[in-house]
């Protein structure tokens, strides 16, 4: 999906939020555990309440790969039966020598490789430049960089100063050296809303993948007023106050109900800010 498509979308549906597919196989109604995939099982109900109110889904790899090949197999199923008109984003935080990425990018970009086609990957540039590269290599593919985000432990490194400013700041400017707007993103915490203002004077132009709202008690009007630009430039998460609203066999219809409220609420914020 390239960027205009993506803001295409985000003014179509008038909405920018980003389901997370975080499944728990102890934490989806039990009724499932009937089903020969219960996992996938799970994803494809969420997805078919949810995808008219939704840009983006984003699975987190370790949710399934606990699982062995079976997990792997579900994550499959699922990144095929993603909607072509929403952002496919692998939660993998990536990052490792040239060659290693390139593996790590194969897995998830290449169809051919592993039955795999994400369109976008989270990766951590801890290792620089050779461990993002390799995931840019692939045409049309983002890469979401990790910058500041909302666990308790970002204080341990992303705000040491440096001869470039904080860490934080000074992997937003290096990164942005290896490609535009158009193929980089960066991850950025909801709980974190007074520092948009200075990473948008970074990175005015690059959508922001905005976890933390929601269960983490990130403030959507918040991240909006200091991180929203002229094409929005958000794409915000919400996994377990969507995905988990309810346990029983009402819960697709509880999820939906759920990501309803959260695109009315978008849907005002987006008319606010003048990108509708």
């Amino acid at each position: 999906m390239s960027r205009q498509q993506l803001i295409q979308q985000i003014k179509q549906k008038k909405s920018f939020l980003c389901v997370g597919l975080d499944t728990d196989i102890d934490k989806i109604p039990a009724f499932l555990k009937q089903y020969p995939d219960p996992i996938f099982e799970f994803n494809k109900r969420i997805i078919d309440a949810t995808h008219d109110l939704c840009i983006a889904y984003k699975p987190n790899a370790a949710f399934y790969e606990k699982h062995g090949v079976k997990g792997l197999q579900s994550l499959i199923a699922t990144s095929e039966y993603l909607p072509k008109n929403c952002l496919s984003i692998i939660d993998a935080k990536r990052g490792d020598i040239g060659n290693t990425s390139g593996m790590y990018a194969r897995a998830f970009f290449d169809k051919e490789a592993a039955g795999m086609d994400f369109d976008a990957i989270t990766v951590a540039p801890y290792m620089g430049n050779d461990s993002v590269t390799p995931f840019l290599a692939f045409e049309g593919k983002w890469v979401i960089v990790l910058a500041l985000t909302s666990s308790v432990g970002s204080k341990d490194f992303q705000y040491l100063n440096t001869d470039n400013g904080l860490l934080y700041e000074a992997v937003i400017k290096k990164a942005n050296t290896w490609a535009g707007a158009d193929r980089i993103m960066y991850v950025v915490g909801a709980t974190k809303s007074l520092e948009f203002v200075n990473i948008r004077k970074l990175a005015p132009d690059h959508f922001l993948l905005v976890p933390g709202v929601g269960a983490q008690g990130g403030s959507l009007e918040e991240v909006c007023k200091y991180g929203m630009n002229k094409d929005c430039g958000l794409i915000v998460n919400s996994s377990r106050a969507i995905i988990y609203a309810s346990n029983g066999e009402d819960f697709a219809e509880v999820a939906r109900a759920e990501a309803l409220k959260v695109q009315q609420q978008m849907q005002a914020e987006l008319e606010k800010a003048g990108v509708i």
